[in-house]
């Protein structure tokens, strides 16, 4: 029998709120595959994204004082929200790389740290410790003809020194895990882009362009749905989808999941352990064409 993979999981603020659909099928799905996330006691927030954008050295104590408590612990990190996941990179980089800001991060976090822990997206979990031979092996509905477009965003691909990307232009993590559930990735220039997030509550105008930029694109390229790993793109997707189609006077139509969602899916897990109604962009029509397919003898 093989060994259980076991790490300590940070969920964050949006995996607790916002985006419980996330942190549900991401947990489901790596039960599923054997993984196990046990979650950092007492945990806080990792500064995302005020901290950074006001007090440098609170930016960096926050993700600091996770991550000191987590190496005590002695496994890797793992992350889902790709906010929180640059938060934790960009400190592990500047106590690692810089002995006086280790020293005064030290002094105020009250405990020593010196940058060496581990920190990994959930999707690096999967493809390269799982491995796509075992994605492969529990999918029990057919997602072949499902094409998706597969959103990455900023977070997990800037800057390049945090990055878990070998090209961070044109990640393929998320279209190799989409191809090992059965689905289609397609190929389109915006996976990379930025929705605006940053921009949801000062700029609401220039985060509903951004976005509409990025739906547009993945249906002019034939996307049935949108595949993400991050809480705020999905959000921004989501639930700004129907101020889009207002603004430009055409129906999109594109649900926007979490790539974990997708998998559970394909895993043959329940929706509901999914989080699938918390979407707001209703999924029905591909739902329909995942269960049709399923009923097929042969799977992809």
């Amino acid at each position: 029998m093989t060994e259980k993979m076991s790490y300590t999981f940070y969920p964050g603020c949006s995996l607790h709120s916002t985006a419980r659909d996330y942190r549900e099928s991401s947990e489901a799905v790596c039960a599923a595959l054997g993984v196990e996330l046990v979650e950092l006691p007492d945990w806080v927030c990792c500064g995302a994204t005020a901290a950074h954008a006001t007090n440098e050295k609170l930016a960096l104590a926050l993700p600091l004082e996770n991550l000191s408590r987590a190496a005590e612990v002695g496994r890797d990190v793992v992350v889902a929200c790709a906010a929180c996941f640059n938060r934790f990179r960009v400190a592990n980089l500047a106590v690692r790389n810089d002995r006086v800001v280790r020293a005064e991060m030290e002094e105020i976090v009250g405990r020593p740290y010196d940058g060496s822990l581990r920190v990994r997206h959930i999707l690096e979990i999967l493809l390269h410790d799982v491995g796509l031979v075992s994605i492969r092996r529990h999918v029990r509905k057919s997602l072949r003809s499902l094409k998706v477009a597969c959103y990455y965003g900023c977070l997990l691909a800037r800057p390049r020194e945090v990055s878990i990307f070998d090209d961070p232009e044109n990640p393929r993590l998320m279209d190799d895990c989409m191809d090992a559930i059965g689905a289609e990735p397609i190929e389109w220039p915006h996976k990379t882009e930025c929705c605006g997030a940053a921009y949801s509550l000062t700029n609401p105008d220039m985060a509903i362009r951004l976005s509409g930029d990025i739906l547009f694109m993945a249906k002019e390229a034939g996307a049935d749905c949108v595949a993400v790993a991050c809480p705020l793109c999905q959000s921004n997707l989501d639930l700004r989808q129907r101020d889009i189609e207002r603004q430009r006077n055409e129906v999109l139509g594109l649900p926007v999941f979490y790539f974990t969602q997708l998998m559970g899916i394909a895993f043959g897990l329940s929706e509901r352990s999914l989080g699938i109604q918390r979407l707001v962009v209703n999924p029905v029509e591909v739902l329909k064409r995942i269960a049709e397919q399923s009923r097929s003898p042969a799977l992809r």
